[in-house]
C-alpha cells in the first residue's frame, strides 16, 4: 500500500515506536485497532506510524480512527477525514458538547473530566466497531508528567500503563508513543506538515499539567537525563525501597503462624 502524498515517519521515531510495541506486546495478528484521533500532533504521528507499520509488518491488523469533537460539532474535521483517507484508515467522528458541560458545571478539574468523558466515548466507539484495542497518542513526556502530578498531588508514584486492559469496557488501551519524546513528535509533525487541528479548549492555558510541564522543564534544564530516570523508575519500582518494607518483613518473621 502506497500513501498518496504523506511521507513515512522518520527512522529514529519509528524505532522508538517499534520498540514500545514489541516490549509491551501491544499488537497481535488479527487485532482490530481504533486510533483516538484528536487532531493534535501526537495522534496524527501515531496514525501515520501505525499505517506504515500495517503496510510492512507480517503481523496483519486492522486500523480505524475516531475523533471526539468536544465542541459538539463546531470544528471543521474535514482535514482529518482526508488524512485518514490517504492512509486507508476508516474514519468516524463523535460530537459531544464537553466544553459546554464543563462550563455549566463550573468544573474544578476540567482536564480530568474531559479525559474521562472522551475515553468513555472512544471505548464505546471501539466496542461498537468491533475493535478490541484503542490506540492513544501519549508520549514519554505525558507519562512522566502524570507520574509527577500523582506524586505531588496524591502522594503516589504511578502513571498510566503502556498497555492496559479495561475490565469495564473490555477494550485494551495501547500507547505506542510511550517511549518517544514529545519534542521529537512535535518536530516530526512539523516536518511532515501534518494537518494539526488547532486546539480550541478554553481550559488548556493554565492547568495542573501545564504547571507540571513547566516545573519539569526547569528540572530537565539542569539534568537532561531526568526524564529517562523517572521513566526507568516507573519500570523498576523496588518493593525493598518502600518505607516500612523492612518492618513488614520483621513482623512476618515474628509471626508464629
Amino acid at each position: 500500500m502506497a500513501f498518496k502524498s504523506i511521507p513515512p515517519v522518520c527512522g529514529p521515531l519509528k524505532k522508538k515506536i517499534g520498540l514500545a510495541i514489541s516490549e509491551y506486546r501491544m499488537i497481535q495478528h488479527g487485532d482490530r485497532i481504533m486510533i483516538g484521533l484528536s487532531g493534535g500532533k501526537d495522534s496524527l504521528v501515531l496514525a501515520l506510524a501505525l499505517a506504515g507499520l500495517r503496510s510492512r509488518s507480517p503481523v496483519g491488523f486492522d486500523l480505524s480512527a475516531c475523533t471526539v469533537d468536544i465542541t459538539g460539532g463546531e470544528v471543521d474535521l474535514s482535514p482529518l477525514r482526508t488524512f485518514c483517507s490517504e492512509l486507508d484508515i476508516s474514519y468516524s467522528c463523535r460530537p459531544y458538547p464537553i466544553v459546554d458541560i464543563i462550563k455549566n458545571r463550573g468544573e474544578r478539574s476540567p482536564c480530568s473530566l474531559c479525559a474521562n468523558i472522551r475515553r468513555g466515548i472512544l471505548n464505546t466507539a471501539a466496542r461498537e466497531s468491533g475493535c478490541g484495542s484503542l490506540a492513544l497518542g501519549h508520549t514519554l513526556d505525558d507519562a512522566v508528567e502524570t507520574a509527577l502530578m500523582n506524586l505531588f498531588n496524591n502522594g503516589r508514584f504511578k502513571s498510566f500503563q503502556p498497555k492496559q486492559w479495561q475490565s469495564r469496557s473490555g477494550v485494551t488501551v495501547i500507547r505506542p508513543l510511550i517511549l518517544a519524546e514529545e519534542r521529537r513528535v512535535t518536530k516530526e509533525a512539523a516536518r511532515l506538515s501534518l494537518p494539526v487541528t488547532p486546539y480550541i479548549c478554553p481550559f488548556s492555558v493554565e492547568t495542573e499539567r501545564s504547571r507540571t510541564k513547566r516545573a519539569f522543564a526547569h528540572l530537565s534544564a539542569g539534568n537532561p537525563k531526568v526524564k529517562y530516570n523517572v521513566a526507568h523508575a516507573l519500570k523498576c519500582i523496588d518493593e525493598a525501597d518502600r518505607w516500612g518494607a523492612e518492618a513488614d518483613r520483621d513482623r512476618a518473621d515474628d509471626d508464629p503462624s
